[in-house]
């Protein structure tokens, strides 16, 4: 038995042609009869380090019986000069969370993944406490089992008051140990009893994993990293993944 959290990550892995640049985290996400990859924005694009993929590509396991079957599927990120993604924005400013919808029939027929829907977005009704348990799924510095093409999964708690916008942005802290290569990881929680839709997800997806956090004032040499990160709250694919 495979857990199911570990079939809706995947790799990512950006191009500049056919030079490959950086690996990162990413996750399936569906609307309706609409399927998407979620990730981090700046893996489509970061103008600071001068990060210019003009596509990426996920790995797709390809047989039910042998999960050691895999392959490569390329997604362009430009159709000429415009972009196909959609990334956040609100009155803050950018938000770190980008979408790229994937041709459902464009995929191998025996595709096998895990989808995250509105269904499993936290609601009203379900109380999120700072110290809750979480879970961060993602492939830190491309870290994951080579054989079985499986992501790792690091432990983590809500660090800040969950739905208030930390500082005035959009996303909440996290403690957990991060690296790079988990940015776009998906932030999710354990559901207590039945899941929040009648499919094998028992998971709320309460964030999208942007960057780890520090002071600029820490003295290197006497003090460690804060070992908090920020993750975006998830209920901006809502507005991402509309028509």
């Amino acid at each position: 038995m495979i857990d199911t959290i570990l079939l809706t990550a995947a790799r990512i892995c950006t191009f500049q042609q056919q030079r490959a640049l950086t690996n990162a985290s990413g996750f399936f996400f569906a609307r309706g009869e609409r399927l998407f990859v979620v990730t981090s924005r700046h893996v489509m694009l970061d103008k600071p380090s001068r990060h210019f993929p003009d596509r990426i590509e996920i790995e797709l396991h390809i047989d039910p019986e042998n999960m050691a079957e895999s392959t490569g599927f390329s997604i362009p990120l430009y159709c000429g000069s415009n972009s196909l993604w959609r990334q956040g924005l609100d009155k803050a400013g950018d938000i770190d969370v980008a979408v790229i919808e994937i041709e459902r029939a464009a995929l191998p027929a025996t595709t096998v993944y895990r989808a995250f829907t509105p269904a499993h977005l936290p609601g009203p009704q379900d109380q999120l406490e700072v110290g809750s348990s979480l879970l961060v799924v993602g492939f830190p510095l491309g870290f994951h089992d080579t054989l079985h093409h499986m992501p790792v999964v690091r432990q983590a708690v809500i660090a800040s008051s969950f739905g208030l916008r930390f500082k005035g942005e959009g996303y909440f802290l996290t403690d957990a140990r991060t690296h790079r290569g988990t940015s776009g990881a998906p932030v999710v929680l354990r559901v207590a009893g039945p899941p929040p839709t009648q499919d094998d997800l028992p998971w709320l997806l309460l964030g999208v994993h942007s960057a780890r956090l520090d002071v600029g004032t820490r003295d290197r040499r006497l003090d460690e990293a804060l070992g908090l990160n920020c993750a975006w709250y998830a209920d901006i694919l809502i507005t991402l993944t509309e028509h």
